[in-house]
């Protein structure tokens, strides 16, 4: 028996180390094989490349020639804003807008800055009741479904879209940032939003239960209630109690007083200085070379209210969207826009090229894939919101540049902003809202088509950050 046994475990052994290098393991042959394809790398290069950044040693400082802060059509300039440790660039960008146009309605006379803080008070209690309404609609199925799967996996984010601003602003105003100004958690948003998620889990789990347990629905209801209850206290300790009332007094741009200060709720100062709903007046375009351009998609759950907008938007060539752009602009409009902002990116000149970084030649390799193949394999998409502000055309009216409005602080980039060559906008800019006022009634028209809807999942549909 002992004999027997012993076989056994040799053969068992033997099988085991075979299927360590069956069907694409590394074996010792292979190994050789790549060894011999290396050619020994310079002493110098090592030493340089071992100690320094890997941009520091592909940058391309010839090209920092191309690079320069004339722009033919630029809107009027405004304060630039941190969003310090969170994903808000989506309001951050949203809320430029807002306050640009409220500048051009008044000759620039009268300024205004909203609170970030107010706002997302509210974004993330809309989110929580949108995850826990989701498992609700969602409880019948196992959990191992994807969309269940889904909701447990994203409960609670700080990122989004211009939809959040156009959803949750008419609904819950605004106030000035004065008013409500930032705290420590708003701006440094990890440790509240992991907490609350944790919560969101465990709440989630109960509410399938109260569904496979054959609960009334009212009881359900009252206990979703219950549970946001959790989460108000929780952001209302970390982030303050909403404003209800406040008094205010607008300022000019050199910060002296305007007028006679005025008491307002918070939808009176959004009906002040906005004075109409947002959902309607825009449309969203996308670049998504994988995809039929002029066809319109809608991003299930893609939203930050339950009762909401799906994120919704028209797919078009980069073309169409710069003609769009170009025309928003040269009207004094700014806009929502976003990219994938962390590619071939000179922090140091706040400028995107995408000629920047000789990646290829350091690594005597190349990097030849086009924007739809990073797109499918994940390798690049919309990262981060910021307002688009200025175009440079050339004779024929073509875009040579463009600069944006970011949120990372006015002491960043180009005093606050980065600038972009056209070259790098067609390769790594994804999203515009544009007025429709500036859109051709053609486009208008294939906007309003009954939309393809498709899956949260998408590598292109993650919340700009």
């Amino acid at each position: 028996m002992k004999k027997t046994t012993l076989t056994g475990i040799c053969l068992a052994l033997a099988l085991t180390a075979g299927a360590q290098t069956r069907g694409g393991g590394i074996s010792a042959e292979t190994m050789q094989k790549i060894e011999k394809m290396q050619t020994a790398t310079p002493k110098a290069v090592f030493n340089a490349m071992a100690s320094n950044k890997i941009d520091n040693i592909a940058k391309n400082f010839s090209n920092r020639t191309t690079f320069d802060t004339h722009f033919s059509v630029e809107t009027p300039s405004q304060n630039i804003h941190d969003q310090k440790s969170s994903g808000r660039c989506w309001m951050f960008s949203g809320f430029n807008v807002l306050r640009s146009d409220f500048a051009r309605q008044h000759a620039d006379s009268l300024v205004v800055e909203y609170s970030h803080d107010y706002l997302f008070f509210y974004d993330q209690l809309e989110k929580a009741n949108l995850m826990l309404q989701g498992i609700i609609d969602n409880a019948k199925k196992p959990i191992d479904d994807v969309r269940v799967q889904f909701f447990f996996k994203n409960p609670l984010n700080d990122g989004g879209t211009f939809c959040g601003v156009a959803d949750l602003a008419p609904k819950y105003g605004l106030v000035p940032k004065q008013v409500q100004p930032e705290t420590f958690s708003a701006e440094n948003t990890s440790k509240i939003s992991s907490l609350i998620s944790s919560k969101l889990r465990e709440y989630g789990l109960e509410l399938r239960k109260m569904v496979s347990d054959g609960k009334k629905q009212k009881a359900i209801e009252d206990r979703k209630a219950e549970m946001l209850g959790t989460v108000y206290r929780m952001l209302a300790m970390t982030m303050g109690e909403p404003v209800k009332e406040f008094t205010y007094q607008f300022r000019n741009k050199e910060g002296k007083p305007v007028g006679e200060p005025r008491k307002f709720t918070p939808k009176q100062f959004y009906d002040y200085t906005v004075g109409r709903p947002l959902e309607g007046t825009f449309i969203m375009v996308m670049n998504d070379p994988r995809r039929p351009y002029h066809k319109t998609y809608e991003v299930e759950y893609d939203r930050h209210v339950y009762d909401g907008q799906n994120w919704k938007y028209l797919n078009l060539p980069m073309e169409d969207i710069a003609n769009l752009a170009i025309a928003s602009l040269k009207d004094g409009k700014k806009m929502y826009s976003s990219y994938d902002v962390g590619k071939q990116f000179d922090r140091d000149l706040g400028y995107l090229d995408t000629e920047n970084y000789d990646y290829g030649s350091l690594f005597n390799t190349t990097f030849p894939m086009t924007k739809a193949e990073r797109i499918s394999t994940y390798d690049s998409g919309s990262t981060h919101a910021m307002t688009l502000s200025a175009v440079d055309l050339d004779a024929n009216g073509k875009p040579i540049k463009w600069k944006v409005e970011n949120s990372w602080g006015p002491n960043n980039g180009d005093k606050g902003c980065l600038i972009m060559s056209a070259k790098w906008f067609e390769e790594y800019m994804f999203r515009l809202v544009v007025d429709k006022k500036y859109v051709p009634e053609n486009l208008l028209k294939e906007f309003d088509q009954k939309p393809v809807m498709v899956m949260p999942e998408d590598p292109l549909f993650g919340v700009d950050e």
